[in-house]
């Protein structure tokens, strides 16, 4: 990524976004499912047991992140970034050598460290003050780095662990990170846009001030917070457990070749979808309405899985249109925090949204793989429908 004088370096800060949401969530938010496979086949450790030590990983993440903001304020984006890459590669190597259940809680805390300092409220610090009124396509193109990460890491994952075994393939992995992320924090996140005489947009001049709104006290006590933040929350619990037992339900009836072509086409389409509601989203369009509208959309697709009854095309479908919404459920918090709070409030916004989200949506796996075992196929994406439906209503209230 070279910087050619005078040229707007925010689409550079950008593309570095997307490289550290690329590694950040194909090592701290795909990468768990391979390290429970992993240590099940190698230790004969239970699934529930491992599961148990990701299930904290998410949870300890979510209480960094609500301190994102203090710490990006007392430490600086790179230190903290470069921080947070240090506890992933370490955590990433420690679940590599695990050889006894305990050594999982301290690799659970140090990747859910990397994971807080890393994940969508730091891509939103990181790319904020580049950009105001292309925010939504900026954070689109940053955030569209996530679903690449489960494209690439996944496949990634399957041939080093074949090839040289888990504990050598994290160890790897964990080195490349490094190795690409410590240089491109120091190189990118260092510096605004005014110590390149430059203003948000690559514009001519600072965007004019938004009207100065009265204090509006603590987070939690606003309604508005609170219906954003439950709303996600609701939403992106049903599509994390959707998502662990989708792969199940498509074979059921496709076959394993099947079900990994139908999930590979709906993290296409999550780009996809993500990419057009970032291009295209009007300025002045209620950005909760079209949060709204994403979950209607999703529920609907899951209520085309649920109703299947094995059908190849309804299957496909149905994973069509969840797979549309699944990227905006990150990229739209905090296009709808921009919309309705004071500059300055925004990344405490988003960094508590995270939170809240992170510590539902952790238990989502755990509840839909119940649901699947007790009622059958059926059962996640109608759940999933229910949580998406309730998650409309919610985000409607102010």
């Amino acid at each position: 990524m070279e910087y050619r004088q005078g040229a707007f370096f925010g689409w550079h800060v950008v593309a570095a976004a997307f490289l550290l949401a690329m590694f950040s969530w194909g090592i701290n938010f795909y990468g768990p499912s391979v390290y429970l496979h992993a240590l099940h086949a190698r230790e004969g450790w239970s699934t529930s047991l491992v599961s148990a030590a990701i299930t904290l990983h998410f949870l300890a993440s979510a209480v960094v992140v609500a301190s994102l903001p203090r710490l990006h304020r007392r430490h600086g984006l790179v230190t903290v970034t470069r921080a947070g890459v240090v506890a992933m590669a370490a955590g990433l190597a420690a679940w590599g050598a695990a050889t006894s259940p305990w050594q999982m809680v301290p690799a659970a805390l140090l990747t859910a460290a990397g994971w807080a300092v890393t994940s969508g409220a730091a891509i939103n610090a990181v790319v904020a003050p580049w950009f105001d009124r292309r925010r939504p396509a900026a954070l689109a193109m940053a955030y569209n780095g996530a679903s690449l990460g489960g494209v690439v890491f996944t496949p990634l994952w399957a041939a080093l662990i074949g090839g040289f075994g888990f504990a050598r393939a994290s160890l790897v992995v964990a080195a490349a990170t490094l190795l690409v992320l410590w240089p491109l924090a120091g190189r990118y996140f260092g510096r605004g846009p005014a110590a390149f005489g430059q203003y948000p947009d690559g514009a001519a001049e600072a965007p004019a001030p938004r009207p100065a709104l009265p204090p509006a006290g603590p987070l939690w006590r606003q309604p508005a917070f609170r219906s954003l933040s439950l709303a996600f929350a609701l939403g992106l619990t049903a599509q994390m457990g959707l998502l662990t037992t989708l792969f199940s339900i498509l074979a059921a009836s496709l076959g394993a070749a099947g079900a990994g072509l139908v999930m590979s086409l709906a993290t296409a389409c999550a780009v996809i979808g993500r990419t057009a509601v970032g291009t295209l989203l009007p300025p002045g369009f209620d950005r909760r309405r079209a949060g709204m509208l994403n979950f209607l959309m999703q529920a609907t697709g899951c209520a085309v899985l649920a109703l299947a009854g094995g059908v190849p095309g309804l299957l496909v479908g149905g994973a069509v249109l969840f797979g549309l919404g699944i990227g905006n459920l990150l990229s739209l918090p905090p296009l709808i925090a921009q919309a309705e709070w004071p500059p300055e409030e925004v990344a405490a916004v988003i960094a508590l949204v995270t939170a809240v989200n992170q510590a539902l949506y952790a238990f989502g796996p755990g509840l839909f793989g119940a649901a699947l075992d007790l009622l059958g196929g059926w059962a996640p994406p109608a759940a999933a429908c229910l949580l998406q439906l309730a998650a409309a209503g919610v985000l409607a209230r102010r």
